[in-house]
């Protein structure tokens, strides 16, 4: 099973304030085991609507720096994510950023996706590659 971890979460607002639409930022560290295995280190930039507002979706784009292992192989790679998110959970899907593989990592492609109910210790993501 793939799964990863929230080892860390800190968020900050930029612009605007709480309850009202604004602007966050936050950086986490997750860890993932399966296919993947290794830790990361995401940049998140969040839009939160405000209260009231009844889509229970909004998007918000992040850049994760991956270090471990695909299939054994060892490296880096930056992944480029599209979240969505609501009271109830986390959607993203994903690709790998071309060119940014490093070590035994350098050439991989792929996309996949990720995501869970807020809250629980593990999600879930899929993750289709080549090299």
């Amino acid at each position: 099973m793939n799964t990863f971890t929230t080892k860390n979460w800190e968020e900050k607002i930029v612009s605007g304030s709480e309850g009202g639409p604004r602007v966050a930022y936050a950086r986490a560290t997750f860890a993932y085991s399966g296919v993947i295995e290794g830790e990361s280190t995401c940049d998140l930039l969040l839009y939160y609507a405000g209260e009231g507002y009844e889509s229970g979706e909004t998007t918000s784009p992040s850049f994760e720096r991956f270090e471990g292992k695909v299939e054994g192989r060892e490296g880096t790679v930056i992944i480029r994510h599209e979240y969505t998110f609501d009271a109830k959970g986390m959607a993203s899907t994903f690709t790998v950023v071309p060119g940014s593989g490093t070590g035994e990592l350098a050439g991989i492609t792929g996309s996949g996706t990720s995501g869970g109910a807020l809250g629980e210790d593990k999600m879930g993501y899929t993750f289709e590659y080549a090299f």
